[in-house]
């Protein structure tokens, strides 16, 4: 049997990250991410997000979109600028 994966497609990286394949199970995930951050600290919670990507990553298992992602992530941040020394929340 073929094993067929559509990120594999011979476009970008960069150009499959806008593809929708989650439809309508997108706010699903959200309200999951949201419940688990619910009642962590700050630094439990980037450690949530940290591992979550790590897991994420490993089972995507395409290094150039998860380098993109990681791009595309960081340009949309807020701020998108680098932490001042000492942690986001100090100036």
């Amino acid at each position: 049997m073929t094993d067929i994966n559509p990120l594999a497609a011979d476009r970008p990286a960069r150009d499959r990250l806008g593809e929708d394949r989650l439809g309508g199970r997108g706010d699903d995930i959200y309200a999951a991410l949201l419940a688990a951050h619910e009642g962590l600290a700050f630094e439990a919670s980037a450690a949530l997000n940290a591992s979550l990507v790590l897991l994420l990553a490993n089972a995507v298992g395409d290094v150039p979109l998860v380098l993109a992602a990681i791009e595309r992530a960081r340009t949309a941040a807020p701020g998108q600028g680098r932490p001042q020394q000492g942690g986001p929340d100090q100036g």
